[in-house]
């Protein structure tokens, strides 16, 4: 017997209701975000990483303890604007990542419990339109389209052989 009812956790409907609102209103803090980058534009400004990454921080720290040893023709209120800008959409996008996270663990473990509820019915559907109870072999005509028998493998073919012994 398989285990069933592997995640017993259910969302209320107003919880439901209070995530698709919570969706909503982070839809629309994000609205402004809607730089669509191209798989070669991702690429290309995708390209800062971690050690680079290192190389900017070390900048920043430069510039907010020492900043006359900073070169003084760069606009420096947008490179503090944009390592905020990144940190803080960093931050968010670990939390999301985290939050996808649990709510897909969930969501795999609720489709095995429908799928295992599905398997029983199944064969409860086959039990019952053996006994030719009304309306079960209806049923399991349907479902069995969502039963490949095409893997059981091919019938072999009969030995050849060149003299036949009588």
């Amino acid at each position: 017997m398989p285990i069933n009812n592997l995640n017993n956790v259910h969302l209320t409907e107003a919880q439901i209701t209070a995530a698709k609102d919570a969706l909503t209103q982070l839809e629309d803090a994000f609205a402004l975000l809607n730089v669509t980058l191209t798989p070669a534009e991702r690429s290309t400004y995708g390209s800062v990483n971690e050690q680079n990454k290192l190389l900017v921080n070390k900048v920043w720290d430069y510039r907010r303890n020492s900043p006359n040893l900073s070169v003084p023709d760069l606009e420096w209120d947008e490179f503090e604007k944009d390592y905020n800008s990144r940190l803080a959409m960093e931050n968010f996008q670990y939390r999301l990542d985290a939050l996808q996270e649990r709510i897909k663990n969930a969501k795999i473990l609720h489709d095995y419990d429908n799928y295992q509820s599905a398997l029983d019915d199944y064969a409860y559907t086959s039990y019952k339109a053996g006994s030719q109870a009304p309306g079960y072999e209806t049923k399991l005509t349907e479902m069995k389209q969502f039963f490949n028998r095409s893997g059981k493998g091919k019938e072999k073919p009969a030995p050849h052989t060149e003299n036949p012994t009588p």
